[in-house]
């Protein structure tokens, strides 16, 4: 077997590294084609990345001009702790108040260390301020490299 299938996660390690991950890596695409590449808090909504950010932010700029984009979701320090999920796809934008806010609380829920009274508070007020995004998957590829060990 090639390694390449022998590190490929199933659909429910795919699952569960987004479950318990709470950053991606976001890589959209600039004016001049050079990728921007940021780190931000997620959620997740059926399954799929959610995120938001300010509406004059540049991934929002460059994601109104060309809704592609990559996200990285990786794990582990060492070589045979590294685990990831990629997505490339296209994203779905929400710009309605409920809708921004519903993503701002996926985000939130997954700040354990935070009061929830502070995390509802905040969420309510930035939402005002941002648009949110639903990331539609079109190609998926992933990696364990525990998997090389056993």
């Amino acid at each position: 077997m090639k390694q390449r299938m022998a590190v490929t996660m199933t659909e429910d390690e795919v699952g569960a590294l987004l479950a318990y991950a709470r950053k991606v890596q976001i890589a959209t695409i600039n004016p001049d084609g050079t990728p921007h590449l940021v780190t931000m808090f997620f959620g997740l909504a059926e399954g799929r990345i959610a995120f938001w950010t300010y509406r004059s932010s540049q991934k929002a700029l460059n994601l109104a001009r060309d809704p592609r984009l990559s996200c990285l979701v990786e794990d582990g320090e060492d070589y045979f702790e590294l685990r990831g999920v990629q997505i490339t796809g296209q994203v779905t934008r929400i710009e309605d108040l409920p809708g921004v806010t519903a993503v701002g609380r996926l985000i939130a829920a997954r700040m354990p260390d935070v009061p929830r009274d502070a995390l509802d508070a905040y969420v309510t007020h930035a939402a005002r301020k941002r648009v949110a995004y639903l990331v539609q998957p079109a190609r998926t590829a992933s990696w364990d490299h525990r998997k090389l060990l056993s």
